[in-house]
């Protein structure tokens, strides 16, 4: 028996990192051999982040029929917890244990933890990385990631550029790059896959398109903006590339579904503006460099640029009961991101064999072939971008093509992979 710690947020928290921690564990406990516990965060952030990030609106157990162990135990903002954490794995005895690192501001608690695992033996420590170089970084967001990746047996990189990085931030490392799983016999093995196609979310197959487009006020063709509104997603883009489209077709619909991923809490409250305060306070000190996010505001282009009668919105967290119908309702999905980390949305629209339209940035090039599974736009180049609506428009991705990608990138191949088979 391969007992396996899967680190992350567990099911009840909101966003793609939680969806791939369960789906991750999911998948290697389909394996007979394979014993798999999530040990989850309480609380994955500083408290004065004004941020809900519990999912409230889903109802399905996504962990029903496994045998999959959830331990809810470490809080960002208590570090005795993270002692505990730490023994609470270890009394597990696993083989395994994988971290998810998808923010460097997570470094403190996850290189304390990582630390003390790696003085085990017979342990196998992890980090399963959502991105490496954080876009715009402050120094402390450098000292973060590097103390937080500093200690591991192994690293997973979903695109070359990551295993590049990994290597430029820890020069007296030694690292063997893979694609098979194979650990390297000295030194530290980087593992390279590509981000597994979400299979959580399946279509219905007596779905009935004309009936939800017409409750949507859907056209005919519709290009899809899906996930949490954050500036480097580029909504801002998708929409004023839309408008050049929608100018020049009567048949064009556009479709946003998402929460705005900073106006979760009730803004009259007093924790609320408290939070927000606080957190704008801390942010000018440590994050000189970033933009401040939460007066991010794109859908206010909407009436700025006319599209009111072509564009649905539907502005919240939607629970996974809902998501298939937004993507089986779409004829692409549309990531136009200034930046990108691989992409769980573009993860969903593989499962639902979705052509995707992205932006030449990030892992993009390696995963969407033009005329193939999908059309890549220029960054920072709205003309580019328009053009290549209309150009799926015109020259429709075959989605079957899709459907081959899809298989590709199976989180059996992914599990495979980590357990070395």
């Amino acid at each position: 028996m391969k007992r396996i710690v899967c680190f992350g947020p567990g099911p009840q928290f909101k966003g793609g990192i939680s969806n791939y921690n369960t789906s991750l564990a999911k998948a290697l406990d389909k394996f007979p051999e394979a014993e798999v516990h999530i040990v989850s965060w309480t609380q994955q952030y500083p408290a004065i982040i004004p941020r809900d990030f519990i999912d409230r609106a889903s109802r399905k157990d996504l962990l029903e029929g496994t045998r999959i162990k959830v331990k809810y135990i470490t809080n960002y903002n208590n570090p005795f917890s993270w002692g505990a954490t730490f023994n609470y794995i270890k009394d597990l005895n696993p083989d395994i244990v994988i971290f998810q690192w998808a923010i460097a501001l997570q470094g403190l608690p996850l290189g304390y933890i990582a630390r003390r695992l790696m003085k085990l033996k017979n342990v196998e420590v992890i980090f399963d990385t959502h991105f490496v170089k954080q876009k715009e970084a402050s120094s402390i967001d450098k000292f973060f990631s590097r103390y937080g990746l500093g200690k591991a047996h192994t690293y997973i990189a979903h695109a070359m550029r990551n295993a590049d990085e990994l290597k430029e931030m820890y020069r007296d490392k030694k690292f063997t790059i893979t694609e098979t799983g194979e650990r390297a016999k000295e030194g530290n093995t980087i593992i390279k896959l590509y981000h597994p196609v979400y299979d959580m979310f399946q279509p219905d197959k007596n779905f009935d398109l004309e009936k939800v487009k017409q409750e949507l006020k859907l056209k005919k063709h519709v290009f899809l903006f899906f996930g949490f509104i954050r500036k480097y997603k580029g909504l801002h883009n998708v929409i004023r590339a839309y408008a050049r489209v929608a100018h020049q077709r009567n048949d064009v619909s556009l479709l946003i579904v998402g929460e705005s991923f900073w106006q979760t809490l009730n803004p009259n409250s007093f924790s609320a503006k408290v939070k927000k305060a606080l957190f704008g306070f801390a942010k000018s000190l440590l994050l000189k460099n970033s933009d401040n996010e939460q007066d991010y505001q794109p859908l206010k282009l909407i009436e700025q640029l006319q599209l009111q009668n072509s564009t649905t919105v539907i502005n919240r967290f939607v629970p996974n009961e809902e998501v298939y119908k937004y993507f089986q309702v779409a004829d692409c999905i549309v990531n136009y991101y200034l930046f990108a980390t691989p992409s769980g949305v573009e993860s969903i629209a593989y499962n639902f064999h979705l052509p995707i339209l992205a932006t030449r940035v990030g892992h993009f090039p390696e995963t969407v072939k033009p005329g193939y599974n999908g059309y890549i736009a220029e960054p920072d180049n709205i003309d580019s971008m328009a053009a290549q609506m209309l150009n799926i428009i015109e020259h429709p991705i075959d989605r079957s093509r899709v459907a081959e990608t899809a298989d590709k990138f199976s989180w059996v191949n992914y599990a495979k992979a980590l357990l070395n088979k």
